[in-house]
């Protein structure tokens, strides 16, 4: 019977659900506190569980019981949607052998740990054999998954961080962007060029004291330590699980601001972890929606929030405090100066608004020409340095703050790059929902108080879970599709107002 087959998918999959919450947890110590000799073993981890898990999606009895779940039997909107997912989950993995699925996960993990080494001496050349080997099994990935799903082979790669994303949407949105921002960022130049220049806080800043004012802050936006911690990575990220998040940032002891910008950002994807539904944890329903709408939390809360005037008026003191500060340079509206600053840069995470876009669309063309076989890549260097100085008028001195900066490529994530700026185009549309339906958010964000606009993501983006498509979500948080509209008007309004 139909609910039969629906109950043992259920049970199945949360049992897969498990395993990859275990393989999300060992990530999370290779980037946090795994020593470096411990690499290879650790590649044989994830590849026998990646194994394991694949095996349990696509034993026979798989397709059997997803031909013999009716979704118009279902009795509710969430189920329907559960059994949607299972199948979209299921062609992707049945697209695969489960030796491709092992060689990819020991060549991801074998080339993260050189691209370490690789990062931290600026020397493509010792991450160049692992990044192509690597390469030739997403490729060979992409090729059998855009068979299986009738999408090009990029596509099939974007479709596992974002369903139902794709690159003609991509291109159409980006090409408005494109058009919009270099006159944008010229106009901020020429406005803010007679502007007296901001106040520079003194450091140094003992990371003993960064890591309190982090603490304090996303406890305060709402971060709950019973099911979650912060550490310290070379890249930046938020993993474990929904009950038990992850989040990392990394400190410079001169200049406060980018690592607490990091975690700021960090807590926004973890807020959007721990809001997922409860009910549905370990069922693809319950998890998130995909990168875009991940991204866009995380977004909305550095970005939106957190580089605003009223959450600068709030967390002055709290910083001035933390670092024993005083004077001018710890003035709400100095810091405000700060965080807003806009000047093409080389590092894609310490990107001002403004630019920001130019790093993501480089790398979403760069990455689109590898997977294509346009892009060898021995070429890589040349090519992002010549994408840089047209993007951005600047010439990177070495690797380490060009084509190594980033750990996606070198950790196997191909085709999560233009989630980043598809969801700060998100994040603006969300928030501009948010206070339209909320009038008080911004003066409660100035009083530090964060639940009435965390409320309105839990109601209306984290708490659907996969529910709903990203597309639909936002029509009906938003009431209409993604597009650049307030994104644009956001950046005019901060940057221009």
């Amino acid at each position: 019977m139909s609910g039969d087959a629906y109950d043992r998918l259920q049970d199945r999959f949360r049992r897969i659900g498990a395993l990859r919450d275990a393989e999300a947890m060992l990530h999370w110590d290779l980037a946090t506190m795994m020593p470096k000799g411990g690499a290879v073993a650790r590649g044989e981890q994830l590849a026998t569980l990646k194994a394991i898990r694949h095996g349990l999606l696509t034993a026979p009895e798989v397709g059997c019981d997803l031909a013999t779940a009716d979704a118009d039997a279902q009795p509710d909107a969430w189920r329907r949607a559960n059994l949607r997912e299972m199948r979209r989950i299921w062609a992707h993995a049945t697209a695969l052998t489960e030796a491709q699925v092992e060689g990819l996960a020991r060549a991801s993990t074998a080339c993260e740990a050189v691209w370490r080494e690789a990062r931290a001496d600026s020397d493509f050349a010792r991450v160049l054999p692992s990044l192509g080997h690597l390469l030739d099994l997403v490729r060979e990935a992409a090729c059998a998954k855009a068979e299986k799903l009738g999408l090009s082979p990029y596509d099939a790669l974007l479709d596992e961080f974002e369903p139902d994303g794709r690159s003609e949407d991509i291109d159409r949105l980006f090409a408005d962007l494109a058009a919009f921002l270099p006159d944008l960022l010229a106009q901020v130049t020429e406005r803010r060029a007679g502007a007296a220049r901001s106040v520079e806080p003194e450091g140094p800043f003992p990371i003993d004291r960064q890591r309190a004012v982090a603490l304090r802050l996303m406890e305060r936006l709402g971060f709950d330590f019973r099911h979650g911690r912060l550490d310290v990575s070379l890249h930046p990220f938020c993993g474990g699980t929904p009950d038990d998040v992850r989040i990392t940032t990394r400190y410079d002891e001169a200049d406060f601001r980018s690592a607490l910008m990091g975690v700021l950002h960090e807590t926004g994807h973890a807020l959007y972890e721990r809001g997922l539904p409860g009910d549905w944890r370990g069922q693809p329903v319950g998890d998130a929606r995909g990168m875009v709408l991940h991204e866009s939390q995380s977004l909305l809360i550095e970005m939106q929030v957190c580089r605003s005037r009223q959450f600068l008026a709030y967390a002055a003191p709290v910083l001035r405090d933390g670092f024993a500060g005083d004077g001018p340079a710890w003035e709400a509206e100095n810091l405000y100066a700060h965080y807003t600053r806009v000047a093409p840069g080389y590092i894609r995470v310490d990107a001002d608004e403004v630019t920001y876009p130019a790093h993501v669309i480089l790398r979403y063309d760069l990455e689109r020409a590898m997977i294509a076989g346009d892009l060898q890549p021995a070429d890589l260097p040349g090519a992002w340095n010549e994408g840089v100085k047209r993007l951005l008028g600047l010439e990177p001195p070495e690797d380490r703050l060009g084509c190594l900066q980033d750990i996606h490529w070198y950790d196997g994530a191909w085709g999560y790059f233009p989630t980043y700026t598809l969801g700060a185009m998100a994040a603006a549309q969300i928030f501009q929902a948010a206070v339209a339906t909320v009038p008080a958010i911004p003066d409660d964000i100035a009083r530090g108080r964060f639940a009435s606009l965390v409320d309105w993501l839990r109601a209306n983006v984290h708490g659907k879970g996969s529910l709903l498509s990203t597309r639909d979500l936002l029509v009906q948080a938003t009431g209409r599709p993604l597009d650049t509209q307030a994104f644009k008007a956001h950046l005019q309004r901060r940057y221009l107002g």
